[in-house]
């Protein structure tokens, strides 16, 4: 028993030493093997650039692509992840491809192993066996189909598994799938054939797309419809046995008709777009702050004020949310034509007379000024310099709401050289405010008050929101903010005083609508003209409760258009984009300090007059004070006809006053009555009318009335 127990222990030690050896030599196998993949790896990684030589996208604010760039290689090539896709999409983009693809390393044995064995039953290829992971790696590097390509592939498959995950891999297949021509990814498909977001495809959409990377080039549906909709049937039939959609979504998706051509891709706000892609790394996702909706509204009334003008001229709108600063809408201008690819939001313009609301705002903040201080309208040289109203006269003593109001820049210049130029530019460029002299070098002038710089729509329309704000500055918005930035986003400063912006708010107002509507009766909206000199420029910006609108009318080489004011040819656009906007939100409440001087009220004695001992306020002391008698203010007139059939005019009388007397209709006077002849004025139309008289020592009266 001795000797054979030695045997079998002797035998025993050697089978455990061979058993030993051997596993010692497959553990060093294994770890050569994996030391070999990980040094390939390290020295042979995939390569990414196709899936990072992404278009740049430019979206709205909730994800509606705006507009999109092709790539350097003239491709479609459209960012998309998993959440872009609807569910069904990418149920039957899982089941049809590789169903165990959130379960396989990157490669799956059993398809591979189905493969071989159908191709040698039947002589020739049934099914690939690829993964969609080894479609993405073949997406990312295209190759011949040999055995050796599908080796790499299954390769670069592993490589890919341990470097992303699932959905990320899923993203790069939706991003670089081929959808026929230069259409890459399932969302530069779903717009060019469907017109609408790979996340709204109906059940027969998405099976159309799910199959067309099979066959790219044969089933095209703009080239081969008839080939696209076998396919897309084959696969919803498929999918219905399967369960992955009901019998009736089926039915209903091979019911569904199919698209026969391709659409142009989104092409919103294209300036603004060109600008954010500019300012970010190519391939980008860009999340600007607009409303895809209310940008093709805004884009479609411009460009019926466009197609109004001569070929050169250009129109630019910008629509902002006042609390916010996002920008909501952003027209840069046609795009087309000779001047088109200048953004004229963003082009730096003399801004005439919409630049005078700021004056006054700090004249109320600084001086002893109020909307009811009389003011003297009435010719001032200051040293070299002698403005002139745009009417050609004057209108003596003016309240300071009726100086803005009817845009008086003689009460304006005033204001401004009480002010200080420098204090005014100043405080402009404190808020943010791009502004641009002349002569750079040169010191601020009084032309300051009339719109004597440059100063582009983005930054104006911005100004007008510090108004309606309140007075408080905050920056302009382009792009979504992320949630840290939103958080450390402060106002800083600020443009004027709350009470001084209310002030401001309160007149522009009550400023008559540009088709003679009193400014009372409908939603509350305060704005203000202006055009530069020459004619060159007009503008329009106004502000409801919530939201605010720039406007900008010219040509972008500055070639002066006589009589396009703007008042006639911005301002009607204003109140057109005013009208889609939402009508919510209540006009702003006096603040504290605000001094009423309503009826029964009276401003002290330091506000009751701006420039004291004035020619003008001298003289009106020394006259009965002037009055309208007729038509009285309120009244109605019918518009009658006299002989032959021409509209009679309307008798205009006044009592009180230092004659000459010059009448002024909506602003512009009245051509003056022949000696013996009363005056009279014939109306050009209905609706409502501001009269005004003045006479020789400055003093003004004035009355609305309504034509019918």
């Amino acid at each position: 028993m001795i000797p054979r127990l030695g045997v079998w222990t002797a035998s025993g030690a050697r089978l455990r030493w061979g058993g030993r050896l051997v596993a010692g030599v497959l553990a060093l196998v294994a770890v050569s093997l994996v030391t070999a993949a990980l040094v390939a790896d390290r020295l042979f990684p995939p390569d990414l650039r196709r899936w990072q030589a992404r278009s740049t996208l430019v979206t709205d604010e909730r994800g509606e692509v705006l507009r999109a760039f092709i790539t350097d290689d003239d491709a479609w090539r459209l960012p998309m992840t998993v959440a872009d896709a609807s569910p069904s999409y990418l149920k039957m983009l899982v089941a049809y491809e590789d169903h165990r693809f959130y379960r396989h390393p990157g490669v799956d044995p059993l398809a591979l192993a189905r493969a071989i064995a159908q191709a040698v039953r039947h002589g020739r290829v049934v099914s690939g066996g690829s993964t969609l992971t080894m479609q993405v790696a073949r997406l990312l590097e295209p190759r011949p189909r040999t055995v050796g390509a599908k080796l790499v592939e299954m390769f670069r498959a592993v490589q890919l598994e341990a470097r992303f995950s699932k959905r990320e891999i899923l993203g790069m297949y939706l991003t670089l799938a081929p959808f026929g021509g230069n259409l890459e990814g399932a969302r530069a498909a779903s717009l060019a054939y469907f017109d609408r977001p790979p996340a709204t495809l109906t059940p027969g959409q998405a099976a159309l797309l799910v199959t067309l990377p099979q066959s790219p080039t044969k089933r095209r549906p703009d080239l081969a419809p008839e080939a696209a909709r076998a396919g897309r049937d084959a696969l919803l039939r498929r999918m219905a046995a399967k369960g992955v959609l009901t019998r009736q979504a089926a039915q209903e998706g091979m019911s569904e008709p199919v698209p026969t051509g391709r659409r142009p891709l989104p092409f919103l706000a294209p300036h603004l777009a060109d600008r954010l892609r500019r300012a970010a790394p190519p391939g980008s996702v860009i999340a600007s702050t607009l409303d895809a909706g209310l940008q093709r509204r805004v884009e479609a009334l411009t460009r019926d004020t466009q197609s109004t003008l001569e070929p050169a001229a250009e129109v630019a709108v910008l629509v902002m949310e006042t609390g916010s600063r996002k920008a909501r809408a952003y027209v840069g201008g046609s795009f087309t034509g000779p001047f088109g690819q200048i953004d004229m939001v963003a082009a730096p313009r003399s801004p005439g007379s919409a630049l005078k609301p700021f004056v006054y705002g700090l004249g109320f903040e600084a001086l002893p000024l109020h909307p009811e201080t009389r003011i003297n309208d009435a010719p001032t040289v200051f040293g070299d310099y002698a403005p002139r109203n745009f009417d050609g006269g004057f209108h003596g003593l003016v309240t300071v709401r009726e100086a803005l109001q009817q845009s008086l820049n003689v009460p304006a210049v005033k204001v401004l050289d009480r002010l200080g130029p420098a204090r005014f530019l100043g405080r402009l460029r404190e808020v943010g405010a791009q502004v641009g002299l002349p002569q750079p070098d040169a010191a601020p002038g009084l032309p300051l008050a009339l719109g004597g710089l440059g100063l582009n729509l983005a930054d104006l329309t911005n100004l007008y929101a510090d108004l309606a704000d309140g007075g408080q500055a905050r920056p302009l918005l382009l792009t979504r903010p992320e949630e840290g930035e939103r958080a450390a986003r402060r106002p800083a400063r600020r443009l004027m005083s709350p009470v001084a912006a209310w002030y401001v708010a309160d007149i522009l107002a009550q400023t008559p609508r540009p088709d003679g509507r009193a400014a009372v009766g409908g939603r509350w909206v305060a704005y203000k003209t202006g055009t530069s000199y020459g004619f060159r420029d007009a503008w329009a910006v106004g502000f409801t409760p919530t939201h605010v609108v720039g406007v900008w009318v010219g040509r972008p080489d500055g070639t002066p258009r006589p009589g396009a004011a703007g008042r006639d040819v911005a301002a009607p656009l204003l109140f057109r984009v005013v009208d889609l906007l939402p009508d919510r939100g209540t006009p702003p409440v006096p603040p504290p300090g605000v001094i009423d001087a309503g009826p029964g009220h009276a401003l002290p004695p330091a506000l009751a007059l701006f420039d004291r001992g004035a020619p003008g306020s001298t003289m009106a002391e020394a006259v009965a004070p002037l009055r309208i008698a007729f038509p009285p203010d309120g009244a109605e007139v019918e518009r009658a006809d006299g002989q032959g059939g021409t509209p009679a005019p309307v008798p205009l009388e006044a009592l009180g006053g230092r004659p000459p007397l010059r009448w002024l209709v909506n602003g512009l006077p009245l051509p003056e009555p022949s000696a013996g002849e009363e005056a009279g004025w014939v109306p050009d139309g209905i609706g409502f009318a501001d009269i005004a008289v003045i006479d020789s020592s400055g003093q003004r009266a004035k009355a609305t009335i309504r034509v019918r």
